[in-house]
């Protein structure tokens, strides 16, 4: 898969280079040592402690390091230079996911619950619910989403899930609702309704992929496509601090929307 895969797709997989295993390697002990740590658990640790949120708690440059560690490099950087410019990535997001994901512990509706579950809590980022009626809005208009795996786990270790050219499907639904408003007011406009019927018709119209990846590989995803994780399988298999994965998902230049909405 290469530039007109992931145009098509939505996501693109690169394979194994020295340079992120050199990487993977240095982060990984960072990752896990924060992932123990007990004050960072009680702040992320979500569905009944089988889901390590970690949202931003990575604390590298714009460059991928850590404490004067490696930077990121390899064909993924130049993938992503190409098409966004220099690397400035934000704070990295560490999601971790244990045995049994999702339980049920109340800290969310039963239906959201059962949408995790029959539908991967399947998402765009970015799009966010706000306030008591959970309006969406476009709030962090993201470049791409940057997955790398932090450790060795088995496919049906809750991996990432893609809806293959569903961000075909939701941009031309953005589209339709920023309509002859100025850009200037795109963050401002409830997109609830928009945002819904575009994700049922990507579940109608869109082939549901698992992305699987280990050691040394890592993938880049349409900051529009619909994604999200499967439920852990019973029979799955990772290391005992769980199947880990760095994100990364900074976001575009300010007040570039028509960039976040038709570019790549």
């Amino acid at each position: 898969m290469g530039l007109t895969d992931f145009k098509n797709r939505g996501w693109v997989k690169f394979k194994a280079e020295k340079s992120m295993l050199r990487w993977q390697k240095y982060v990984q002990p960072i990752a896990e040592e924060i992932s123990f740590d007990p004050k960072q658990k009680r702040e992320w640790l979500r569905h009944g402690n089988t889901w390590f949120a970690g949202v931003n708690i990575l604390k590298n440059d714009k460059d991928g390091r850590f404490n004067g560690g490696p930077r990121l490099e390899g064909t993924v950087v130049q993938f992503l230079t190409d098409l966004h410019g220099p690397l400035a990535l934000d704070h990295g997001q560490l999601s971790i996911i244990y045995p049994g994901y999702p339980i049920f512990d109340g800290s969310e509706s039963e239906a959201a619950h059962r949408y995790r579950s029959a539908r991967d809590g399947a998402h765009v980022d970015g799009i966010l619910p706000i306030g008591p009626d959970r309006r969406r809005f476009v709030q962090e208009p993201h470049q791409y989403v940057l997955g790398i795996p932090l450790v060795e786990a088995s496919s049906d270790a809750s991996p990432m899930v893609i809806w293959e050219g569903s961000h075909h499907i939701i941009r031309e639904a953005f589209r339709c609702a920023f309509k002859d408003k100025p850009m200037s007011d795109w963050l401002k406009i409830d997109v609830t309704e928009a945002y819904h019927k575009a994700r049922k018709r990507c579940f109608e119209k869109c082939r549901r992929v698992a992305i699987y990846a280990q050691s040394g590989e890592s993938y880049v995803i349409h900051r529009l496509a619909l994604h999200g994780m499967s439920p852990w399988n019973k029979k799955a298999k990772a290391p005992d601090c769980g199947r880990m994965i760095a994100y990364f998902r900074p976001e575009g230049r300010a007040g570039d929307l028509g960039n976040w909405l038709n570019g790549y």
